[in-house]
C-alpha cells in the first residue's frame, strides 16, 4: 500500500500567515489539504490545486470574504510543504509572492 500524503507548514511564520487569512478561507484551505491527505495529491487538480512554475504549486482557497493561495512544493516521502500563504487581490499571482515562496523552498530539508 502506498504511503499517505502529509501536508505541513514550512515553519511558524508560514503557519502565522495561514492564521491571518479570513476564517472561511482557512476552512476551505484545510478542506483541500484533507482531500490531499485522504485521496492523494495525484488525484486532485483544478479547481483545488494548480501548477505555478518550477516546483511551485498552489492550493486554491476561496470563501465569501475573498480568495487566498497556499503555495507549496512536494518533497520526498509524499510530503506537501506549504511555503507561503496570502490573500490574493488580483487575477495573477504576484511575482513577488512567487519569488518569496521560491526563496523559502531553499530552506526545506529534502530528507
Amino acid at each position: 500500500m502506498k504511503k499517505a500524503w502529509t501536508v505541513e507548514f514550512l515553519n511558524n511564520a508560514v503557519e502565522a500567515e495561514f492564521l491571518a487569512v479570513p476564517k472561511d478561507i482557512q476552512a476551505r484551505l484545510v478542506r483541500i489539504t484533507e482531500l490531499i491527505e485522504s485521496h492523494g495529491l495525484e488525484n486532485l487538480g483544478m479547481p483545488y490545486v494548480r501548477h505555478l512554475q518550477d516546483k511551485l504549486w498552489e492550493i486554491r482557497g476561496k470563501g465569501a470574504t475573498g480568495i487566498a493561495r497556499a503555495l507549496y512544493v512536494t518533497v520526498v516521502g509524499r510530503r506537501v510543504v506549504i511555503v507561503r500563504v496570502f490573500v490574493k487581490k488580483s487575477q495573477k499571482t504576484p511575482p513577488g509572492e512567487i519569488a518569496l515562496a521560491l526563496s523559502r523552498v531553499k530552506e526545506i530539508n529534502h530528507g
